[in-house]
């Protein structure tokens, strides 16, 4: 049985799991209705997937039934890719295999969720591990791209964006071109962030500029239609909403162009735009709501205004 092609969120070539298959049809019918029914945000069901498909293969190689998980067999699986991968791609790989097995339960596949009493491994995070820039690197890659093509043009904004309005690379290429809009005297961004909700933040100056210059050279475009477009192969804009990846390949591009470390990435700008802010005087409490956190302890964690202060303490040491 495979995944039916009309969920277009869905990868259409996924098969269902074969221990799932052997459990019947209506065992297939509950995988397939949790990633389809329960889970809305993209992101989240493809990383479920893949958790949760990595681990029932796993199963059948041990040839087990799904009857036959039970906590020993989730805790031994957790233990063994513990070994190869990091605490926090852990921890979510258990929590999509507790939640897959938590709606079995529910369509009375299973008796009970093997997985509910496994702990997965300790992982406490007090600082954020995204690179950040500082703020001559940011402005040296930034004045290093060339804004005489429409493919520049189009990169600067969409980094201007994300420095200047602390958005997320996935919020940022969700935006038509209505969500750039004017409100009294001020442009402001409507960015489409996780769970569905709208963000509405006023536009930076700078980030202004950056905007206006690419629609200019974009031509008009139709309110309803993606903001940030793929480049066709006569150099000119498609009608394709940019992938978040192909951003991703681009930051890394003109990182290495601009001679920036490569571990620069997309959310490098929105970590940069918040250490930025604070150094210039700004409160923990507005870059919070300007980043749509829900918590001040998650934008603390994009802070490094300390970092300079803690090598300034440790030259202090001299033999």
């Amino acid at each position: 049985m495979t995944l039916p092609v009309h969920y277009k969120s869905l990868p259409a070539t996924c098969s269902v799991p074969q221990i799932i298959q052997s459990s019947g049809e209506h065992a297939s019918r509950r995988f397939i209705e949790f990633f389809a029914a329960s889970i809305r945000n993209r992101g989240t069901r493809e990383v479920y997937l893949h958790a949760a498909t990595d681990f029932l293969n796993w199963c059948d190689q041990h040839q087990l039934t799904l009857t036959d998980i039970a906590p020993l067999v989730v805790a031994t699986y957790i233990e063994q890719i513990g070994q190869r991968l990091s605490p926090p791609t852990v921890k979510l790989r258990l929590a999509a295999i507790r939640s897959l097995m938590d709606f079995l339960v529910i369509g009375q596949v299973l008796p009970f969720n093997p997985a509910a009493s496994v702990r997965g491994p300790k992982h406490v995070v007090k600082k954020g591990k995204t690179p950040v820039l500082s703020g001559a690197e940011a402005k040296q890659l930034i004045e290093s791209i060339n804004v005489q093509t429409i493919t520049g043009l189009r990169d600067r904004a969409i980094i201007g964006v994300m420095v200047y309005s602390f958005a997320r690379v996935s919020a940022t290429l969700g935006m038509n071109c209505e969500d750039y809009f004017q409100q009294g005297r001020r442009m402001w961004f409507r960015l489409h962030e996780k769970g569905g909700k709208y963000h509405e933040v006023p536009v930076h100056h700078t980030a202004e500029e950056y905007v206006d210059a690419y629609l200019t050279a974009a031509c008009p475009l139709d309110k309803s239609t993606p903001l940030f477009r793929t480049i066709g192969p006569n150099k000119t804009l498609t009608e394709r909403r940019l992938h978040r990846t192909d951003v991703l390949r681009m930051i890394k591009k003109r990182a290495k162009f601009a001679g920036l470390p490569d571990s620069t990435c997309c959310h490098s700008w929105r970590a940069t735009g918040i250490t930025n802010y604070l150094q210039n005087g700004g409160t923990l409490e507005h870059a919070m709501q300007i980043a749509c956190h829900e918590s001040a302890r998650t934008t603390k964690l994009y802070d490094r205004t300390n970092d300079a202060v803690s090598l300034d303490e440790i030259e202090r040491i001299r033999l």
